[in-house]
């Protein structure tokens, strides 16, 4: 019986994982998980890629 609540916990995580990066890309946002990816070009070399340095 415990197994198979550490499996359904599991699976409930996956799933809310995997529904978040279909939100966000389906929204149109470049790089998940960066709080500036809605303005993100997208041409990021690394992680960390829309954290846009002022010069």
């Amino acid at each position: 019986m415990e197994t198979v609540i550490t499996v359904l916990i599991l699976l409930v995580i996956i799933g809310s994982a995997a529904y978040y990066v279909y939100r966000a890309k389906k929204s149109g946002k470049k790089c998940i998980g960066c709080p500036d990816s809605g303005g993100c070009t997208g041409n990021c070399a690394h992680c960390g890629c829309c954290s846009h340095e002022e010069k």
